[in-house]
């Protein structure tokens, strides 16, 4: 399963990166405004400054919500490296955007999944990922992990080539619920990620090695 981290964060994407871990980073507009970043010039020239840091998939989110004006934001963010994936949403014009994109060899993520059938759309459309927010569907009393397995069974029944990309982490144990459904992908928060180093024997067994050496 490769790890994509959830953030706009460069210092948070460069420490991901330093560990030797990370496959690739997702952003949204909410990501961007946390971190203060306004204006669609500044807004390019960020995705283009973490593509410089991270070889792997970048995802860029459009605005748009209307077929033409997804597509055309969708080829200017494109433009910006090979490496820029088009995130869209799902929506009718979304899924008829993502059809576009496929035609003209623009990798794409849609984004905003929350159930099966909406997963089988995006990959009928060539989705290169699709984004079931399963934090998002623990929230509403309903088993986000679960959606992902069911995801996982279909695309495999059926041959869908579009990757799982599990988005919406809440916590290093979703992060290991998710590689045992049968995600492809995991974004989360930088925290999730560091959450997987933990374990309280791992602690003690460190302090009792390194009190030990200190005695040789």
């Amino acid at each position: 399963m490769k790890f994509f981290i959830d953030t706009a964060n460069l210092a948070q994407i460069k420490e991901a990166n330093d560990l030797g871990v990370l496959d690739g980073v997702t952003t949204n507009p909410s990501l961007m405004a946390k971190e203060g970043i306004k204006g669609e010039a500044n807004i390019l020239k960020h995705y283009e400054t973490i593509c410089e840091l991270v070889d792997g998939p970048i995802s860029a989110e459009v605005l748009s919500t209307e077929f033409n004006a997804i597509v055309e934001e969708g080829k200017k963010l494109a433009a910006i490296h090979p490496n820029i994936v088009v995130k869209v949403p799902m929506i009718k014009d979304g899924i008829k955007a993502l059809k576009w994109f496929t035609d003209n060899g623009i990798k794409t993520n849609c984004t905003l999944v929350f159930s099966a059938g909406q997963a089988i759309l995006a990959a009928k459309a060539g989705a290169t990922f699709v984004s079931p927010f399963i934090g998002r569907i623990d929230d509403s009393n309903w088993d986000g992990v679960e959606l992902i397995a069911q995801i996982a069974q279909i695309y495999s029944i059926q041959g869908f080539k579009t990757e799982i990309l599990a988005a919406s982490i809440r916590s290093p144990l979703h992060i290991i619920k998710c590689a045992e459904a049968g995600a492809d992908i995991c974004t989360c928060p930088l925290d999730s990620i560091l959450g997987l180093l933990k374990h309280p024997l791992t602690d003690i067994g460190l302090a009792k090695f390194l009190e030990d050496a200190k005695k040789m």
